[in-house]
């Protein structure tokens, strides 16, 4: 799916003609550009590689990258198209808004927050125990983890305290509500993950 690279800058309002408030995310679209193109014959897919960001330190292979094409060195992120997406961007230099509208929906990605060490109450929405009848201080523990006598041990995946957050999210189907061509900004209903000032992929469906 062809997608764009941005920025969270955070969360506003925009009011309908009907005087309707809709939540959106702002996103500050980064300049992407071209930097590499995937094709069948030799790749064994479609797809394009683009750059984003500021990076003082890459590999020897991706300074030539960004040399060739006359860039500064960055990040690179790839979108994987069909053939038909391949084609229709041929003679484009750059992944800007202008392949977007405000009819489709997108699916985002990012990176959640952390939180850092957390319990299971609050890492796996557990009940917690009562906190009456002789229970003392484990109002918020997880109980029995495993059996004793047979199998001996605790199954893999049990859930458990651990760390929270911080892991790859996409939030699908959601709303371009407005876009902001001039400004490069693409308003998109309800919440996306990540922090403000993090990177965000945006993908057309």
């Amino acid at each position: 799916m062809l997608g764009i690279v941005g920025t969270k800058v955070g969360m506003t309002r925009v009011f309908k003609d009907d005087g309707k408030s809709i939540p959106v995310t702002v996103v500050q679209v980064s300049k992407s550009k071209i930097v590499q193109r995937k094709t069948q014959e030799k790749d064994g897919y479609f797809g394009i590689q683009v750059n984003y960001g500021s990076k003082k330190n890459v590999s020897k292979s991706n300074q030539k990258k960004f040399k060739d094409n006359g860039i500064d060195n960055g990040y690179l992120a790839e979108f994987n198209l069909t053939e038909d997406e391949f084609n229709s961007i041929s003679n484009f230099d750059e992944v800007t808004l202008e392949f977007f509208n405000e009819t489709e929906k997108v699916d985002v990605s990012g990176v959640s927050k952390g939180k850092g060490f957390a319990g299971v109450v609050k890492r796996h929405n557990f009940k917690t125990q009562d906190a009456t009848h002789g229970n003392k201080h484990t109002e918020r523990a997880p109980g029995s983890i495993g059996q004793a006598s047979w199998p001996s041990r605790v199954f893999k995946g049990m859930k458990m305290a651990g760390r929270k957050g911080s892991g790859n999210v996409t939030v699908q189907n959601l709303e371009i509500v407005d876009i902001d061509k001039e400004n490069n900004l693409l308003y998109v209903k309800g919440a996306i993950p990540g922090a403000n000032n993090a990177p965000v992929f945006i993908l057309k469906k």
